[in-house]
């Protein structure tokens, strides 16, 4: 049943080189709970090509990345207009996608040059992971650390957000990650509807300080 549309969108990043996988099958559950929760969602697909490490060259104009030969800067541009995000990730030897790690290094890190990751900050995000088997923790807890120095309340879920199969049939019968995902969903949207809400009557974002930056190593 779907209820009223609602003007807010999630931005999903699909960290996979394979666009309809095992990943893409976790998101689309969490989607169409999202739908009927009435709100819209975006599939963006990191795909198949090359995806350049950050070089740490420090020229970021808080605008995006210098190298605009990939889909990092398209991602950005789309981030600016969402309202939550999923970043979801298959399981390479224990850890998400070492594609997937270096287009969010170099997203976060160009977006947070000037003005405190102004696309992702305050905005509510989600992991989410696929394995045939182990290294699921392991690899929700790289993704979640971007959610974390970005200030972003971190969506979970009634148990770790994964799903396990090596094919998308697979997925499909591990009922309590779909459970799990569902469940990623509605809470991204009761999120969403409260963070909406207090905005509505008056409660304002918090006021971040950022007098220091100390270095443990010191003259």
């Amino acid at each position: 049943m779907s209820m009223e549309v609602l003007n807010m969108k999630v931005l999903m990043l699909n960290g996979s080189s394979n666009p309809k996988g095992c990943t893409y099958t976790a998101l689309t559950e969490i989607g169409k709970i999202l739908n009927q929760e009435g709100i819209d969602y975006e599939i963006f697909q990191i795909g198949a090509k090359p995806i350049r490490d950050c070089i740490a060259c420090n020229t970021c104009s808080g605008e995006g990345c210098i190298f605009d030969g990939d889909t990092v800067n398209q991602f950005l541009r789309k981030a600016n207009d969402a309202d939550g995000f999923i970043f979801g990730s298959p399981v390479y030897f224990a850890h998400p996608s070492g594609r997937l790690l270096s287009f969010l290094d170099r997203a976060f890190y160009s977006n947070g040059k000037n003005e405190l990751y102004q696309s992702f900050q305050f905005k509510p995000g989600a992991a989410i992971v696929s394995a045939r088997r182990g290294g699921t923790t392991a690899s929700l807890d790289a993704i979640n650390k971007y959610f974390g120095i970005a200030q972003m309340p971190t969506v979970g879920s009634t148990y770790w957000n994964m799903v396990h199969g090596q094919t998308p049939e697979d997925v499909r019968k591990d009922e309590e990650g779909l459970q799990t995902m569902r469940n990623v969903g509605r809470n991204m949207a009761w999120m969403l509807k409260c963070f909406a809400s207090g905005k509505q009557n008056g409660i304002a974002l918090p006021q971040t300080e950022t007098t220091y930056a100390t270095n443990f190593i010191r003259e």
